[in-house]
């Protein structure tokens, strides 16, 4: 049997490569229209000439890579040659409408009637609760249990989250669409990654809601399970951003055992009452430090995520549960500065497991409508 006749057709190469995602977008190859040509030689070499969406893009060798991988299983292939080009403005553009869903304009779609993406906002009521440990913990361990798991950095001004979750790549620009970057199998999004090296964000409040609504609109997620919103401290700015672009987020509020941090807690969920928003719960950060004898030490007192949680329930007139308890452990910010979340580096930790565990009742909740704000307000009795 002669070599042509046990060549690959372009139609059999071609549909090799729809099981090719873009690393980024984790879409298809070929749905996103970066296969520019397939060529298929007598001698057995398939020539593939893939489209980037940008110059220069990172992903370059992990799609050649894996576009060598899927082409030489067919039989009768000699040598994969891939060859990159970059797509033009109308290109780019279409591909935008595209992953948009035929929208030109850019919408929010953690707020379209039809999302089903569950959307945390963690907030505390002062600095120094450890919230962004929570939150960096939160999505590596829900994304370890196979969910899509983004992380958008709201707190603007005190930006951490790039860091903590090790994220060394930059955003790409697609047109008006950024595509975040990716570790430990999370999207991450911060104004970090768009400020030159340790600058200061100066901006007021009209700035730092148009920061969040193009976070939210202008970058592409995807199909997420779960959107984790790092929110700065108090009841500012972003905190009322919140709860207007994306209505249905639920409040998550990270507090510290001692009392004084918990009454500023309290505040910081009561907003709840005003945003017509659902409170998912409570979580306790520094409960205690375990001791090599395994006696506790209450370092920062007792029973402050008790007192929220019941104080929430009495203000909002629903069950505002405590979902968890988190010892206090050096490994969490060591793990914050190395960018290995410690639910990551030392899953039997004990403060890993109490964060595993809260993520596991995160996790369990259904993707649906369920605790969605209907948007309705009472008018009083006619």
């Amino acid at each position: 049997m002669s070599v042509s006749s046990t060549l690959p057709a372009e139609s059999d190469v071609r549909t090799a490569l729809a099981a090719v995602n873009d690393p980024e977008i984790k879409r298809p190859i070929t749905e996103l229209g970066m296969v520019e040509s397939v060529a298929v030689h007598p001698d057995g070499v398939v020539e593939v000439a893939v489209l980037l969406t940008v110059a220069g893009c990172p992903m370059r060798d992990t799609l050649t890579n894996d576009v060598t991988a899927a082409v030489a299983a067919l039989d009768g292939v000699t040598q994969v040659r891939v060859n990159f080009g970059v797509m033009s403005d109308a290109q780019r553009k279409e591909l935008q409408s595209t992953l948009r869903g035929g929208k030109g304009e850019p919408v929010i779609p953690f707020a379209q009637p039809g999302s089903l993406t569950r959307v945390y906002a963690v907030a505390s009521g002062k600095g120094g609760v450890g919230k962004s440990s929570v939150t960096v913990n939160l999505a590596a361990a829900l994304a370890a249990r196979g969910l899509s798991v983004g992380v958008l950095d709201a707190d603007i001004y005190g930006f951490s989250v790039p860091r903590m979750l090790g994220v060394e790549g930059r955003p790409t620009q697609v047109e008006q669409m950024i595509m975040p970057p990716q570790s430990h199998g999370v999207k991450v999004i911060s104004i970090g990654m768009f400020t030159p090296g340790n600058t200061a964000v100066v901006w007021r409040g009209p700035m730092l809601h148009r920061a969040l609504q193009q976070f939210l609109a202008d970058v592409f997620w995807g199909d997420l399970d779960v959107l984790l919103m790092d929110l700065p401290p108090g009841t500012g700015d972003i905190a009322i951003s919140v709860a207007q672009l994306v209505p249905n987020a639920e409040i998550l509020v990270v507090t510290t055992p001692q009392q004084a941090a918990a009454e500023v807690a309290e505040r910081a969920g009561s907003i709840a009452l005003q945003t017509h928003q659902r409170l998912v719960g409570v979580v306790e950060n520094m409960s205690w430090l375990e001791l090599p004898n395994g006696e506790r030490m209450d370092v920062f007192g007792s029973g402050g995520g008790e007192a929220v949680s019941a104080a929430l329930t009495k203000t909002l007139g629903a069950q505002v549960p405590l979902l968890g308890q988190i010892p206090l452990d050096p490994r969490v910010r060591e793990g914050g500065d190395s960018g290995t979340p410690l639910v990551l580096a030392d899953p039997a930790a004990p403060a890993a497991k109490a964060l595993g565990a809260v993520a596991e009742k995160l996790a369990v909740r259904q993707r649906g409508l369920a605790g969605m704000s209907l948007g309705l307000t009472p008018t009083g009795r006619r």
